[in-house]
């Protein structure tokens, strides 16, 4: 049953809340780690579990959402899941060590899990078919924004008033949002409590083959991949774990997850491009703060200024994307997104060392419009011919596999960068050589400018040597950001498979 006009923006409001302050909490953690470790006397390899704890549990709870809300009712849940982010919260903000915030940020992100795919549910029905466009632009907006948002407002805070704020920011938004969900979020019949058996092997294959990928993915380039006999043993347990949670699942009664789905050729193929697509985006996205900071030597401030317009144009372009994706072909808006953030991307690709501010803001703005013309009408193809009662299983391995695109993207680029940075040192120091001579022309002028300045004559190797490193990092950026516009066109060929339905909110089956 469809809203009134009211109502179904008082529901927007309720999902929408608890779901952006989750997302921001996945990355707002980041730039506050130094903070933290003075405060709690930890290492840095130790400090950074203060992220992978978050980000495993999260991983591991959001493909269960849809499981959980027949199991306990999606209202109940809901709001436990609200309850539980909103109190971890506020213990992680007391924390005592660093131990202890390791385990309320994994109780924190158990919490948060359930949010975005709930939200997602909530808000395709609440909406009439006719209006799923602008459903998805307010929710892309709040999982697109906050990845952005997070770092710059985790700096703010933790600059001028203390680390631990981060977390208590939280507590009277959710209580807000508890009140709001309460009184507001209805369960539908075939969203109340269930009587189903517990799949406890699909549940340990879940929890044990997210929980390893995700550490991989986080850890991986740090302890040099296959190299490290952790990650070895780990990539053997998450393949294991793969292939035995697939064999469960398609024969368990009330599976954890619904494989079955994937049936569905749209649906499969919907996930397939947004696994793709978040690869490609969130690996540029997080480079780009990365060579601001590194190279150009902006402050967190500086970068969020950065990136901040690009958050303004993907809202723009949203509405535009959710207002038109029923009149147009969304295979068009959805191509023309890609076009322009592979377009965008090989920009980012010739970047140098003495690019002015602009030079910068505008790729990102660019890139910002073509992410929301990709978001509306692929999500809007991969879910909304499911049927209601399979919405919220569908839209927790939705998101799931666009997390894991993300994660999994954002290795690759920064794996790339190392590898890339090393091979271009290597190339570039065989020129640092006495038979170079513009070389030595160039040490000279060094020394004799040092002289002048009664330095006597300085370190000029040194100088250059640090130029070079500069200038190979570069390097691995631009040829990094290259294959990632390369990739993306690539998702094209994808989208020729993507098959549109005419009956966007009916109850088709997908089985």
């Amino acid at each position: 049953m469809q809203e009134t006009k009211s109502t179904k923006w008082l529901i927007a409001l309720a999902v929408m809340l608890p779901t952006l302050i989750e997302i921001i909490d996945t990355s707002v953690v980041n730039v506050s780690l130094n903070h933290i470790r003075g405060a709690l006397s930890a290492g840095i390899d130790e400090s950074t579990w203060t992220i992978t704890a978050y980000l495993v549990s999260n991983a591991i709870v959001i493909p269960m959402s849809g499981w959980l809300s027949r199991l306990i009712g999606r209202k109940k849940y809901l709001i436990t899941s609200i309850i539980i982010f909103t109190t971890s919260s506020f213990l992680c903000g007391s924390a005592w060590s660093l131990h202890s915030l390791v385990f309320f940020r994994i109780l924190q992100g158990i919490g948060g899990g359930g949010l975005v795919p709930l939200s997602q549910a909530i808000l395709l029905e609440a909406f009439p078919p006719a209006e799923h466009g602008i459903a998805m632009a307010i929710f892309g907006f709040g999982t697109m924004f906050g990845p952005i948002v997070g770092p710059f407002l985790g700096g703010w805070i933790t600059d001028n008033w203390s680390w631990r704020w981060i977390f208590y920011i939280n507590i009277p938004i959710g209580i807000i949002a508890i009140i709001l969900n309460s009184i507001i979020i209805k369960n539908p019949h075939y969203m109340t409590k269930q009587k189903m058996t517990i799949d406890y092997w699909g549940l340990t294959f879940l929890i044990t083959g997210l929980g390893s990928i995700q550490y991989i993915l986080d850890k991986g380039q740090e302890e040099d991949w296959l190299s490290s006999p952790k990650i070895q043993i780990l990539s053997i347990v998450f393949i294991v774990s793969f292939i035995l949670l697939i064999i469960n699942e398609l024969y368990h009664e009330h599976p954890i997850i619904n494989l079955r789905l994937f049936k569905d050729r749209t649906y499969t193929m919907g996930n397939m491009i947004m696994f793709f697509t978040f690869f490609n985006l969130f690996g540029s996205i997080v480079l780009l703060p990365i060579f601001l900071e590194s190279m150009m030597g902006y402050t967190s401030f500086d970068a969020g200024l950065v990136l901040g317009p690009g958050g303004a144009a993907t809202l723009i372009s949203m509405q535009f994307a959710g207002r038109f994706v029923n009149k147009i072909n969304p295979k068009l808006l959805l191509g023309t997104g890609i076009i322009i953030c592979s377009f965008t991307t090989y920009l980012m690709s010739q970047f140098n060392l003495e690019a002015d501010f602009w030079t910068f803001v505008w790729p990102r703005i660019t890139l910002g419009l073509g992410m929301g013309l990709v978001f509306i009408p692929l999500t809007l193809s991969t879910l909304s011919h499911i049927p209601r009662e399979k919405m919220s299983e569908a839209t927790s391995l939705y998101n799931l596999l666009r997390n894991m695109g993300g994660s999994v993207g954002i290795a690759f680029s920064t794996t790339m960068i190392a590898r890339k940075a090393q091979f271009y040192q290597t190339h570039l120091v065989n020129n640092l050589t006495p038979y170079n001579s513009s070389y030595m022309i160039y040490r000279e002028r060094l020394s004799s400018f040092f002289s002048s300045k009664g330095l006597d004559g300085g370190n000029p190797d040194g100088m250059m040597y640090r130029e070079l490193i500069r200038q190979s990092n570069t390097l691995a950026f631009n040829e990094t950001f290259m294959i990632l516009s390369i990739m993306m066109l690539g998702v094209l060929v994808l989208i020729t498979f993507l098959k549109i339905t005419k009956s966007h909110g009916k109850d088709v089956a997908a089985h």
